[in-house]
Order: structure tokens, then C-alpha cells, then sequence
């Protein structure tokens, strides 16, 4: 028994599952997770000392490779300055002038611990600003945990969501109606339905948690036009996306295609917390003067905006406006992709890949899916023996077939080339079961 499964049996006697996040347990592709002891630029360490190219980067935040001397210089300053103080801090304000500057639809900024609570607190707002209850989401997008979002589609859309959690009552989902991702035709026949109940539509412009899945530029288009027409608000959920397609997040991406766009709020997490648990919400200064301690909507947090959280954050934001840093990410990405299609086809097996920025995703399917019905047809089998043939040779992508990928600026050609290879091998080996 080697040290992860030792750690892993010790770990199910304390905490449910073994892990504090499900994805964590290797539940969907088998076996026993890797219990991680440190990690450096491109690369994670686990228990055993096997080392691992990192396409996680603790799932999403990590842009610049983990450990970057001047990210843990900001960090271990701050630190000794003082880990929470329940109190302003001029570096907070810094931080949200940051973000307001680099994001134009947002004029004001709200600092929370998690994109759960961002898009939670978003939603309230949202409710609270329009006077409405209804909110729209869509199949195979994720918003975090929070009750009313944990939902999957009713029948039609006569039926309501149901909750796909236990201990989530029935009342607190009514008002949630799911759709179909993509499906222009099916929210203008939700909004002719129910527009003037809606309170919002809270969408990914990329699905992050069905592997990777844009939003077609009609479709972001028409939720932009419906619910601006309905006066309900629409939330783009970068939490993400937010600096990692693009400086300007993704929704700068549609607004080169869809003149003046704009999202009514934006969510936002990952990259701007730089690895440390950090959030934020914001939007125009009209709507978000309806928070407390101006407004009627509550929303509070002990930890929001720590002096440590908003050093690493900061630092992370400020490195990534160098020049030409998105491009080069860009660039190693497409060369990552590019190479994986080229082995899969040459050893005849179905696959399609797309990426935007650090951000990526492929699929064991001839043609990229739209939504998350076409998402599922992938068979789960093949993509297990991927996962399992590419971590035994030191690639760690994530353990789950519905989870996107993201590259650094650490990583170097090398590890591309590496990762080609040892997919070269597992495709070999994948097309000799078959």
C-alpha cells in the first residue's frame, strides 16, 4: 500500500468520503486520489513523491503556475501584517479598482470567499433590485452550491427544476427554471412565458463544468436582448473565465461580436484570488447601491476582503497585464490541443478539442457538443482509461469527464510535448481494447 491509499483510508475515517470537495474523491473515474505534498510552477508532488504535469492549477486560479516568488513575496508580507482584521483595508479598495478597470461593465465591486457566495449574493441582488423572484439558469452550468441553484430541468417548461441535492427543498427551487443550454428558441419561450416574473438569467459564457461548452454568439445575444426587454438583469458568471480567456474576461470576447454588450452584474473568482479564497460580484453603481449597508439587500462576510486573500490577488492581477501574456497563454494552449487531436486522429479514435486563453476542453465525441445533453453521449469508460493511462505517466488532468482544463504560464513546450506523448501512448492503448 503506497502512501496516497494509506492517507486516503485515514482521511475516510474523519472526513465524508475522504475529501472536503466531491470531484476530489475519484469517485467517477475509479481509484485512489493522490494525495498532493507541494507544488512548483507547472508541477504537483504527491504523498509518494511522484511528480505530475498540472492541468488542474487548484482549479482554475493558478495562471501563473504555482509559487511565483513575487505572488508568495506580497502574500508572506501581508501575513506579517496581519491575517484578518474584521476592518477596512486600503489594499481592498485596490483590489476592487483593479477589477473595475479592467472589467468595464462593472463600476462597483462587492469582495466575498467563493464563487458559491458571489453568485448567491449576485442572485439576491438581482432579486431584490427588480422586485422579482424567478431566476433563469441552464443545464450543465454550475454556480456553486447554493440551494436554489442545485437544480436540474422538470419535463418542460410548465414543470419546474427539481433539486438534485438532498436537504434542498422543493419550496426553495420552485422559482428556478432550467433550460437548455444554447437553445435560443427555448428562452424566448421561457420569457414569453414568464418575463415578467424573471428576476434574472445567470449563465456561463463558457461552461466550464460540462468540460467546455461556449455560448453561441446568437444565444448570448438573445439572453442579453430578452431579459434587458423583460427588465430583468443578466448575470455572466466568470468565475472561471474572468482573466483567464482574456484580460477583460470573457465577456470582452462577445463584446468584439455583439455591439454593446454588456452584463447587467458579473461574478467573479478564481484568478482574482490568485490561489487564496477570495471572490467578488459587481455591476453598474445603480444596482449595486442596493446592498448594505446603502440598500435593502443584505449580504456580510467575517473573512471578505482579507489583507492575505487581496495580496495574492492584487499581485496575480497585476502580473497578468503584462504584455503579451495572454497571447503566449493562448498560444501554449492551442499547441496543447492541437497536438492531443492530432495523436487521438491518428490513432482513430473520435475526439474534438477548443480552448480560449489558459482555458480548455476536449471530448471523446467527432464534433464539439453545444449542451449538456450532447456532452453525455461521451462514453465515461474511455475517458477513465485516459485519465488513469496519463496520470501513471505523470500528466494529472481533472478526475471527472464534465471538468475543463487550464494551463498556465508555467507550463513550457516541454511539458506540452510530454503530455502529447504520454496521450500518444494511452490513445494506442485505448483503440487495442476497443
Amino acid at each position: 500500500m503506497n502512501h496516497n491509499e494509506t492517507l486516503f483510508l485515514r482521511a475516510q475515517k474523519s472526513i465524508p468520503g475522504g475529501v472536503n470537495s466531491p470531484v476530489r474523491a475519484f469517485k467517477a473515474v475509479g481509484g485512489t486520489p493522490a494525495f498532493i505534498h507541494k507544488a512548483q510552477g507547472a508541477y504537483l508532488w504527491d504523498a509518494d513523491g511522484q511528480r505530475y504535469v498540472d492541468y488542474i492549477g487548484s482549479w482554475g486560479p493558478m495562471i501563473l503556475g504555482h509559487g511565483h516568488p513575487e505572488v508568495l513575496a506580497a502574500v508572506s508580507q501581508a501575513m506579517q501584517q496581519g491575517l484578518s482584521f474584521g476592518a477596512p483595508t486600503e489594499r481592498e479598495i485596490e483590489l476592487a479598482e483593479e477589477i473595475i478597470k479592467l472589467v468595464p461593465s462593472m463600476d462597483m465591486v462587492r469582495l466575498v470567499n467563493s464563487g458559491t457566495e458571489a453568485s448567491m449574493s449576485a442572485i439576491r441582488l438581482a432579486r431584490g433590485f427588480t422586485g422579482r423572484n424567478k431566476i433563469i439558469k441552464f443545464e450543465g452550468c454550475y454556480h456553486g452550491h447554493a440551494d436554489s441553484l442545485l437544480v436540474k430541468a422538470g419535463s418542460g417548461l410548465a414543470t419546474f427544476g427539481h433539486a438534485t441535492s438532498a436537504g434542498v427543498p422543493q419550496e426553495v427551487v420552485q422559482d428556478t427554471v432550467v433550460l437548455e443550454f444554447n437553445n435560443v428558441a427555448q428562452l424566448q419561450e421561457a420569457f414569453a412565458q414568464f418575463g415578467t416574473e424573471v428576476a434574472c438569467v445567470i449563465m456561463e459564457p463558457i461552461a466550464g463544468n460540462m468540460n467546455f461548452v461556449r455560448a453561441s454568439v446568437p444565444f448570448m445575444q438573445a439572453a442579453r436582448e430578452l431579459s434587458q426587454r423583460a427588465g430583468a438583469l443578466l448575470i455572466i458568471d466568470e468565475v472561471m473565465t474572468g482573466f483567464r480567456v482574456a484580460l477583460g474576461g470573457a465577456q470582452s470576447l462577445y463584446a468584439q461580436q455583439i455591439p454593446g454588450f454588456a452584463p447587467d452584474l458579473t461574478v467573479l473568482g478564481k484568478v482574482i484570488g490568485g490561489g487564496m479564497p477570495l471572490a467578488a460580484f459587481g455591476g453598474p453603481k445603480h444596482i449595486m447601491e442596493q446592498l448594505a449597508p446603502l440598500g435593502p439587500v443584505y449580504q456580510a462576510g467575517t473573512l471578505s476582503g482579507n489583507p492575505v486573500a487581496t495580496a495574492c490577488g492584487l499581485t496575480t492581477l497585476r502580473l497578468i497585464q503584462e504584455p503579451g501574456f495572454h497571447a503566449a497563454l493562448g498560444q501554449r494552449t492551442q499547441s496543447l490541443m492541437r497536438g492531443l487531436h492530432q495523436a487521438a486522429t491518428q490513432a482513430g479514435l473520435p475526439f474534438s478539442v477548443d480552448s480560449e486563453g489558459g482555458l480548455f476542453g476536449f471530448f471523446l465525441l467527432p464534433e464539439l457538443p453545444s449542451n449538456y445533453s450532447q456532452v453525455m453521449q461521451t462514453k465515461g469508460a474511455l475517458f477513465n482509461q485516459l485519465f488513469h493511462g496519463l496520470l501513471q505517466r505523470g500528466v494529472y488532468l481533472a478526475p471527472a469527464l464534465y471538468e475543463a482544463g487550464f494551463v498556465s504560464a508555467a507550463h513550457t513546450q516541454e511539458d506540452i510535448e510530454h503530455t502529447i506523448a504520454a496521450a500518444t501512448e494511452v490513445f494506442a492503448e485505448m483503440v487495442a481494447g476497443l
